[in-house]
């Protein structure tokens, strides 16, 4: 055959042994954390909260509860491994709860917060229903709208994002906008009945804070203004930097906010504007009216 594998295989090695990271793993013999299994844990998941849109065959009591605890049980099993590497193989994110407890403390921890995620979920999907026209049914909501199915992996990344898992958070969120085209960072708090509708090119940055029944359309952004940085020159991490949105404020497709602005309750903020200050509650935010110019026989050239 033309190639020498043996040969580039050891010149790989040389090259992998001459990097320079600024973090490295822990462990280089360790395995890191899966995302085919950290997948098809999120599958499992979405089963057991929801098996009648998942491939149950009987849904008699029994048989959903039945169907449900096997995949639930699964599915834990699968992220407490994951997290297990993460820990094992990773060197420590800086964040309030990272690394503190073992992997079955944490996955332990999330199991009980499952019914407050389904909770949410519930909302979310209601919030889609209701402010679609196109909608049918809830059902429509959750099995074909990339929206929910991007706050689904959410609101799963976020709690393990918080319970001290934030690689495998932040694995959960790729996956998502792999999927969606929607881009939310575990870190990011969002409220109650939350609906992006379309969704493509959505980005929600670490930071941000999303109140109770908000709505965001395509292509908008919440993201940082500018980033800090320390005496030498590196960026600080975590530091707030995204904007806060109140609770009852529409966002319409293409807007951009920029910074820890606040956009106050029950505000529309219309398509393409480009925000960097905070605006009070009830304002109408809209794009200053383009020149139209009329040009007849010629003129203008």
């Amino acid at each position: 055959m033309p190639w020498k594998i043996e040969t580039i295989v050891d010149d790989l090695r040389v090259a992998r042994g001459r990097r320079k990271r600024l973090s490295r793993t822990t462990d280089l013999t360790a395995p890191l954390p899966d995302t085919k299994a950290i997948d098809n844990a999120l599958r499992l998941l979405f089963a057991a909260m929801f098996p009648r849109h998942s491939g149950a065959s009987d849904h008699s009591v029994e048989g959903l509860a039945f169907y449900m605890g096997n995949a639930l049980n699964t599915a834990l099993h699968i992220l407490s491994e994951q997290v297990r590497r993460e820990q094992n193989s990773l060197p420590p994110v800086p964040s309030e709860n990272s690394n503190q407890r073992s992997a079955e403390a944490i996955i332990s921890e999330f199991s009980q917060q499952l019914p407050r995620v389904y909770e949410l979920l519930e909302s979310d999907i209601q919030s889609g229903f209701e402010g679609d026209p196109s909608a049918r049914s809830t059902e429509e909501v959750l099995l074909c709208f990339p929206g929910v199915k991007a706050i689904f992996h959410h609101r799963v990344a976020h709690a393990l994002y918080k319970l001290g898992a934030p690689i495998v958070a932040r694995i959960i969120a790729e996956i998502s906008h792999s999927a969606t085209g929607i881009d939310i960072h575990p870190g990011a708090e969002i409220g109650p009945s939350f609906f992006i509708d379309h969704g493509t090119g959505v980005v929600i940055g670490e930071t941000t804070v999303i109140g109770q029944r908000v709505r965001l359309y395509q292509a908008v952004t919440l993201g940082a203004k500018r980033f800090s940085i320390d005496a030498n020159g590196a960026l600080l991490k975590g530091q707030p930097r995204h904007p806060i949105v109140e609770d009852d404020v529409v966002i319409y497709a293409g807007a951009t906010i920029l910074g820890r602005v606040v956009i106050g309750r029950g505000s529309s903020i219309g398509g393409n504007v480009w925000l960097t200050r905070s605006v009070p509650p009830e304002s109408n935010i809209v794009q200053a009216q383009a020149r139209s110019d009329v040009f007849a026989e010629g003129a203008g050239i």
